[in-house]
C-alpha cells in the first residue's frame, strides 16, 4: 500500500458506497476505481459508441469519481495524515446523512458531470463545513500554485477564496459535481452526454450521501486513492 511521502497530497471527497451501482457506473465511465486503486473496464456498449473515451476521461481518471468537498492539497506543517484522518472522523461523527433524490448528467463548463437535478442547500453546507473545518490542516498556497490558478481567469471574489481558503470554488462559489470526462470540445459536449445520459438512466436512484473519505495521492503523477472512508452517523435530534 502506498505510504504517504513530502509530496503527497491530500483530500475530502464524498464517494458513493463501494458497492453501489452508482460507483460502479462512475469508476467504469473513468476506467479506475480509488477504493481498489486499479483500472477498470469501460462498459463495452458505452466504448463502442465513443471510442476516444479513455483519451476523454483521462484527466479525472487520476482522481477517480468523486465529489470535492476540501480540494487536494499538501498537509500543513506540523501535521501529518493521522491528524488528518482523526479531524475527518470527528466531522464525520457530527453530521447527519441524507438523500438526495435525483442527479442528471450535465455539463459544466467544458466538461461533463452528474449534478444534483435540484439545488440541495445540504450538499452546499457539507461541502463549506468541510472548508472550514480542515482549513488549518491545509498547506499554505504556494506561488507557483497561486499564479496559475489566477492565470486561468478567476473572479476576483474566486481569488479572494484562493487566498483565503486555498482553493477558489467553495462556499458560494462551489458547485457539487462528480466529474465524468475532461475537457471537451464543443461538437463533443451534448452527443456524448446524451450517450452517458442513456447509460446513467439504466441505473439512476436516490443517492445516499451517507460519508465521507480522506484520499491520498502520494506524488503528483499518481492517482488518487482511498485512504479511509468515514460513515456520517450523527443521531437524528430527539
Amino acid at each position: 500500500m502506498p505510504t504517504a511521502t513530502d509530496s503527497s497530497r491530500y483530500a475530502v471527497y464524498f464517494l458513493p458506497d463501494p458497492s453501489s451501482a452508482i460507483w460502479h457506473f462512475g469508476s467504469a465511465t473513468l476506467g479506475y476505481d480509488a477504493y481498489t486503486a486499479s483500472d477498470v473496464a469501460p462498459p463495452a456498449r458505452l466504448a463502442a459508441a465513443e471510442p476516444r473515451l479513455g483519451e476523454l476521461t483521462a484527466e479525472p481518471r487520476r482522481y477517480g469519481f468523486h465529489a470535492t468537498l476540501w480540494a487536494p492539497t499538501p498537509l500543513a506543517p506540523g501535521t501529518d495524515e493521522r491528524a488528518l484522518i482523526a479531524a475527518v472522523r470527528a466531522f464525520a461523527t457530527a453530521r447527519q446523512p441524507f438523500v438526495v433524490p435525483e442527479f442528471e448528467v450535465a455539463i459544466v463548463e467544458d466538461f461533463l458531470a452528474l449534478v444534483p437535478a435540484a439545488p440541495c442547500p445540504a450538499l452546499d453546507a457539507l461541502a463549506a463545513d468541510c472548508v472550514r473545518a480542515f482549513a488549518r490542516l491545509r498547506a499554505p498556497l504556494g506561488e507557483a500554485d497561486r499564479r496559475r490558478r489566477v492565470g486561468a481567469g478567476l473572479t476576483e471574489r474566486q481569488t479572494a477564496y484562493l487566498d483565503g481558503w486555498g482553493y477558489p470554488h467553495v462556499l458560494d462559489e462551489f458547485r457539487f459535481h462528480m466529474t465524468l470526462t475532461g475537457a471537451l470540445t464543443a461538437a463533443d459536449r451534448e452527443p456524448l452526454r446524451a450517450l452517458l445520459a442513456e447509460a446513467y438512466a439504466a441505473i439512476a436512484a436516490p443517492i445516499p450521501i451517507d460519508a465521507i473519505a480522506v484520499l491520498r495521492q502520494s506524488s503528483r503523477a499518481d492517482r488518487f486513492r482511498v485512504v479511509e472512508r468515514m460513515i456520517l452517523t450523527e443521531p437524528n435530534a430527539a
